[in-house]
C-alpha cells in the first residue's frame, strides 16, 4: 500500500491493555467521531503487551476498513501509559495529537467538538463534569491529586488526566518523560510553563462496558510520586529553567505573544511564571 500524503488533522493515540471487551467500540466511536466533526484523523492503537483478544481484534478492524487510518504499535510486556503516549506519537502524522484510551470510557467527540479552539490557543484541556459516574474513591483521589499540582506548580487546573488536545509542537519540543498515569500532567505542566495558551472545556464521561480500571493501585500511585518530584526538579532547577522557556515558532501561543507585544500591551522576554 503506498502512504497517503493526505494532511491528517489528528491522531488519536489509544493505549490498551487486555482491552478486548472494549477497543473494538472505542475504535469505531472513534472513527464516527472523526466524521461527525469532519476531521481526517487516524488511531494509532498500542497495544501495551496485552495477552487477551486485544492484538487480534484491533487487526481484523484495520484490515476491514483498508486504509492506514488505523495503525497498531505493539509492546511485548506492558511499559504503561507514558511509554504508549510516546510511542504512538512518534508513528502520528496528525499536525494535533490527543490520548485515547483504550477502554471506551472517553466519548471521542467530546473533545473533538472543541478542535475548533485550536484557531485560538495550542492546547484544550478537558474536565469532567459529571463526576458522579466514577466511584467516589477516585474521584478523592483525583481532587487530592489537582490541589498538590495547582500549588506545586502554580496553576489553576480543573484536571489534567484527560483527553487534552496536543498542537503537535508541543510534544516535539519536551515529551513526557514519565513511564506511567503523570505522563499527562507532565506534558500540561511543562506547557503551561513553556508559555502555550490553552483553553479548558467541560467534558462528558461514559461509563466502562467491560473490565476494571488500572488507575487506582499502590504501584501507579508510588511511580506518579516519583514522576511528581522529577517534574518538581525540572521545573524548578533545570538549567532549562534558568534559561526561560518560550513557545515554538509559529504556534498560535507564540503568533499571540508578538501581536500583545507589537500593540504595546506586553514586554519582550523569558516565558515563566514568575
Amino acid at each position: 500500500m503506498t502512504p497517503s500524503t493526505e494532511k491528517i488533522d489528528l491522531s488519536i493515540i489509544m493505549p490498551a491493555l487486555n482491552e478486548e471487551e472494549n477497543i473494538a467500540s472505542a475504535i469505531e466511536h472513534t472513527l464516527a467521531a472523526f466524521s461527525a466533526h469532519d476531521l481526517n484523523g487516524e488511531i494509532i492503537v498500542v497495544n501495551d503487551g496485552s495477552t487477551d483478544r486485544t492484538s487480534r481484534i484491533v487487526e481484523e478492524i484495520a484490515g476491514r476498513d483498508g486504509t492506514e487510518k488505523i495503525r497498531m504499535v505493539h509492546h511485548r510486556t506492558p511499559q504503561g501509559l507514558g511509554v504508549a503516549f510516546r510511542d504512538g506519537v512518534k508513528e502520528a502524522k496528525g499536525e494535533v495529537v490527543a490520548f485515547m484510551p483504550g477502554d471506551d470510557e472517553n466519548d471521542p467527540g467530546e473533545i473533538m467538538r472543541y478542535f475548533w479552539l485550536l484557531t485560538q490557543v495550542d492546547m484544550v484541556v478537558p474536565f469532567v463534569y459529571n463526576k458522579e459516574v466514577r466511584p467516589k474513591i477516585r474521584t478523592w483521589i483525583s481532587r487530592v491529586f489537582r490541589m498538590i499540582v495547582n500549588v506545586s506548580f502554580a496553576v489553576n487546573f480543573n484536571y489534567t488526566n484527560g483527553t487534552v488536545l496536543y498542537r503537535r509542537e508541543i510534544l516535539a519540543a519536551a515529551l513526557n518523560r514519565s513511564a506511567g498515569f503523570f505522563f499527562q500532567t507532565e506534558n500540561v505542566v511543562r506547557a503551561v510553563w513553556s508559555g502555550y495558551l490553552f483553553a479548558e472545556v467541560p467534558y462528558r464521561l461514559a461509563v466502562r462496558a467491560g473490565g476494571d480500571s488500572k488507575a487506582i493501585s499502590l504501584k501507579s500511585l508510588r511511580q506518579v510520586m516519583g514522576d511528581y518530584l522529577a517534574l518538581i526538579r525540572e521545573i524548578y532547577f533545570s538549567p532549562a529553567k534558568k534559561a526561560g522557556h518560550k513557545p515554538a515558532s509559529g504556534t498560535v501561543s507564540e503568533l499571540r505573544r508578538n501581536e500583545t507585544i507589537k500593540s504595546g500591551l506586553g514586554k519582550p522576554g523569558k516565558y515563566s511564571r514568575e
